[in-house]
């Protein structure tokens, strides 16, 4: 069976990087009728915060992205000690003992000489004395992964043939000397126990992939099928990173953007595909060819959001959003109308706001010099209240007799004058709904 997860650290919100990740392993399970596991990676006891794992969920929860278990590695510690103790008796786990400034001495030298900054195994060289004696003056040391110096081949679902030396990678910590078990362990051992099938993740790991292919082979698992998707850039190749705090789900939420109007370009964006807004999660997965995707670095642009948002708020009916507009103070008699009359005219639902106050309280008159004689007229000729749908046509079929005025001339002034707006809803359901007009006071 096909098993995928998504494994995000709770150290923070999760923002459209992480998304894309969790959207391309959720759609690949659930196109193969598989299992989506969300395993929170939570082996860091400083940074990782419950309030994060709480808002990792919420965030799913809001895109409908819904998974089959949670898995927690901060109780599965005592599978990552077992784990270690068997590399450990097959020799490709080695204790080191250097501190960071001799690291860095270490890169710096081979840099000069013109080798890759790997580290040199010197450890594997120390006597069990010589460990005794560092570990007696430096504490415990790090654990790294002795890794086999062949070529490290597969084939990416992405990126296609994938070929990485060993021997130009440094042998992977581990462990810390704390005794934390570090994401690239304890992701294999999940992995394997877990039969994850199919990995999606950003093309930043594929040095990481690489190792942990080796480690997954050393403790006898079945290495999954592994595909890269690219980074995310800003609209103008830009580095993204610093932005993402700006981009977390929950702010996009907050900002009204509509979960399937995000998940549609999400779907899509850095495929060969176009972006095409889906009606609901079954065409969204039906939709899905992780082959499409590309390896070139994906431009996402959070205006892109905005029209997509638009169409998917357009067609929703009323009882989606009446609990919203009642909530605006809309009464229940003219809800309806008001829904009908602005559901083309908002990017979010809060726009619905700012309808509702200039329908309720009149919006402040836009009227040029040249026009206020024409629009002081043309309300004298106003019929009072109430209006309904046919007094827009009837009231500027007197006006244009009375003024000679038509087309743009006529209309335009009077919908400024009424709304404040140039561009906006129908001015047939505008007119009844105005509960005050203040361009006539």
């Amino acid at each position: 069976m096909t098993t995928t997860r998504f494994a995000p650290s709770p150290t923070g919100y999760i923002h459209v990087g992480n998304l894309r990740t969790a959207l391309m392993n959720w759609l690949i399970a659930r196109k193969a009728g598989g299992t989506f596991i969300l395993r929170i990676d939570d082996t860091d006891p400083e940074r990782s915060r419950e309030e994060y794992v709480d808002a990792i969920k919420e965030d799913l929860d809001w895109l409908g992205l819904h998974w089959d278990r949670v898995e927690r590695q901060s109780l599965r510690l005592e599978r990552y000690g077992e784990a270690a103790e068997r590399l450990r008796g097959m020799g490709r786990l080695y204790e080191a003992f250097e501190t960071p400034t001799e690291l860095d001495l270490k890169r710096k030298k081979q840099l000069n000489m013109g080798r890759p900054p790997v580290y040199d195994r010197a450890a594997l060289a120390l006597s069990e004395e010589e460990r005794a004696r560092l570990r007696a003056e430096r504490g415990a040391g790090v654990w790294r992964f002795l890794l086999d110096h062949q070529r490290i081949e597969w084939r990416d679902g992405i990126l296609g043939p994938i070929s990485i030396d060993a021997a130009s990678v440094s042998d992977p910590v581990l462990i810390r000397t704390d005794g934390q078990v570090l994401y690239t362990f304890a992701s294999v051992v999940d992995d394997i126990e877990m039969g994850v099938t199919d990995i999606v993740r950003g093309a930043d790991h594929v040095t990481n992939t690489a190792t942990q292919i080796q480690i997954i082979e050393a403790l006898g698992g079945v290495v999954p099928r592994f595909a890269h998707h690219s980074l995310l850039t800003g609209p103008q190749g830009e580095a993204l990173s610093k932005r993402l705090g700006a981009l977390s789900l929950r702010d996009l939420r907050a900002r009204g953007v509509e979960p399937m109007a995000l998940l549609s370009l999400m779907a899509r964006l850095g495929s060969s595909d176009p972006v095409e807004l889906r009606s609901d999660m079954a065409e969204l997965i039906e939709g899905f060819d992780i082959e499409r995707f590309g390896a070139a670095p994906t431009k996402f642009d959070e205006a892109d959001l905005v029209p997509l948002s638009a169409r998917v708020l357009a067609a929703r009916p009323f009882e989606a959003v009446a609990d919203t507009i009642l909530a605006l103070g809309v009464p229940e008699e003219i809800a309806p109308d008001f829904w009908e009359a602005t559901r083309e005219n908002i990017t979010t639902l809060h726009d619905l706001e700012g309808w509702w106050r200039i329908f309720r309280d009149g919006a402040e008159p836009v009227i040029a010099d040249e026009d206020r004689a024409f629009v002081a007229e043309a309300l004298a000729l106003l019929p009072e209240g109430p209006h309904d749908r046919e007094t827009w046509d009837k009231w500027t079929a007197v006006v244009r007799e009375a003024t000679g005025r038509k087309g743009k001339a006529l209309f335009m002034p009077l919908r400024k004058a009424l709304t404040g707006r140039a561009q906006g809803p129908d001015m047939a359901r505008v007119l009844p709904l105005l509960q005050v007009i203040r361009a006539k006071a």
